[in-house]
């Protein structure tokens, strides 16, 4: 088996494998013998990420450049396909995996067969890190993880939650049957804080449901999409702050998707982020390995040769989940063990980013704020190069007590529409009693692309008659009624 590796972002030095490329084949010669890997057939991915000028889609490029001068003989011929091969990921580097998957392998209608055969991604920012948004000045500071070098800007940017790469690349991959074409993603993420890492300044670094760096939510490749379209249909809420205006009705359109089938995904126990004492990949040792979770469970990923036996697995990686998160309740009582993550986009139907809005979750019967279960909200981010998404950060067994599942939200849009000639109605969208599951689920983000209807007052645009004195327009006033008004 030929293994590659890929770091995640702002790394400069191959030492931050640590031990696990060893510790992988020593393990595999004592208990998957099968795997035939060794030392030698083991690749450590390098690339620049703290350069401002560097892509991610540069990243990728290079990363297939590099695959063809290691993994091909010398002088193959242009057009030359690559051997199979099977990749180990940290944080960023599983996103730069996908995109590359993505990029070039991308079918139209579905994946094209790629040379990878087992993609294993160690907390994944598929989803982005809440980190990427405080900037890079104040992200460079944390010196225990970037050891002095700022993470370069344009990857800051796709790493920030709620980015259009993000939206882009999630999207996608729900077009991808991965096992129809022999690939196998299989996610392994912690929920522990190393508080040698603790920063007092910057909360995220202890954030429950998180490694320190990716929320275990940002992480599980099984995530929703719903796109939510504005309708002609009109409700009233009842909450004083609303003033009885009545809002459009949002409808999903097409409903829900997921990946089908579903992704394998496992949280293990007393993993960081990183770190030589409690990292998912940085503290494994060749002499400790047999006694690290991720170890044996990166080798039952890599043995997986059949949809059947990733159904095993998938099932195998759910059971752990329970276990970790159940011990997290135990050991931690104070916060909540699952989270979900919920990526807002606000858009009008003329295709135009909405960026001047407010958004308000809603809950109970009447479907209002003030009905939401106490302790249900942890952190709120917008995206700053795209002001029009807007990411929340729930505690799902908290949401999960809301009776009747009603849940929704609201948004009012400036402009306004009837303030002048052009501008937005409120509008709301609630489940009405249908599954909780349709909007949040535990351990996973749904992105949410809510559709305005953009209102244009006839008065905008007139014709009329010849007349012997110019037409002064300057200041006329809105009409009231709208363009698409029969």
């Amino acid at each position: 088996m030929i293994l590659v590796f890929v770091h995640g972002w702002s790394v400069t030095s191959t030492a931050t494998y640590g031990g696990l490329p060893d510790a992988l084949a020593a393990q595999a010669a004592l208990t998957a013998p099968g795997l035939n890997l060794t030392v030698v057939q083991i690749h450590l991915g390098s690339y620049v990420s703290f350069q401002d000028a560097v892509t991610m889609a540069d990243v990728v490029r290079a990363f297939d450049r590099a695959l063809r001068d290691a993994l091909l003989p010398p002088g193959a011929p242009a057009g030359t396909p690559l051997p199979d091969f099977s990749c180990v990921t940290h944080s960023t580097g599983g996103p730069v995996v996908r995109e590359w998957v993505s990029r070039l392998y991308d079918g139209g209608a579905g994946l094209r067969r790629p040379p990878l055969r087992h993609l294993v991604m160690l907390a994944p920012a598929n989803h982005g890190s809440p980190l990427a948004t405080l900037g890079k000045e104040r992200v460079g500071r944390i010196k225990a993880f970037f050891n002095g070098v700022e993470p370069g800007e344009r990857i800051l940017d796709w790493l920030a939650l709620g980015s259009a790469d993000q939206w882009r690349l999630n999207g996608r991959w729900l077009d991808y049957d991965p096992m129809a074409v022999d690939l196998y993603p299989f996610v392994l993420t912690g929920q522990t804080i190393d508080t040698h890492f603790y920063d007092f300044l910057n909360s995220y670094l202890a954030e429950e449901g998180s490694d320190g760096v990716v929320r275990v939510a940002g992480a599980n490749l099984n995530c929703l999409f719903l796109r939510l379209v504005e309708t002609a249909v009109a409700v009233v809420n009842p909450h004083p702050h609303f003033d009885a205006q009545p809002a459009a009705v949002l409808t999903p359109d097409g409903g829900p998707r997921t990946p089908q089938p579903p992704l394998a995904f496992g949280v293990i126990p007393d993993a960081s982020h990183s770190g030589d004492s409690l990292g998912i990949m940085g503290s494994v040792t060749p002499g400790n390995a047999a006694a690290k979770p991720v170890v044996a469970e990166i080798l039952r990923c890599l043995q997986v040769d059949s949809p059947a036996a990733y159904g095993a697995r998938l099932a195998a990686l759910a059971a752990l989940t329970d276990a970790t998160q159940q011990a997290v309740a135990l050991a931690r009582p104070d916060e909540g063990q699952r989270h979900s993550q919920l990526v807002f986009r606000i858009r009008d139907d003329q295709g135009d980013a909405v960026d001047d809005f407010d958004l308000y979750l809603l809950g109970g019967p009447d479907y209002t704020p003030d009905n939401l279960p106490k302790g249900f909200f942890v952190d709120r981010q917008r995206n700053s190069v795209s002001p029009n998404s807007l990411v929340y950060y729930l505690d799902y067994d908290v949401m999960a007590r809301l009776p009747g599942a009603h849940f929704g939200l609201r948004v009012q849009a400036r402009p306004a529409a009837g303030d002048g000639f052009v501008g937005y109605a409120p509008v709301e969208f609630r489940t009405d009693g249908a599954s909780l599951a349709m909007a949040l689920r535990p351990n996973e983000t749904t992105y949410v692309d809510v559709v305005l209807r953009r209102h244009v007052d006839r008065a905008v645009f007139r014709l009329g008659p010849v007349t012997p004195a110019p037409l002064d327009f300057k200041d006329r006033k809105p009409s009231g009624t709208d363009v698409d008004t029969p």
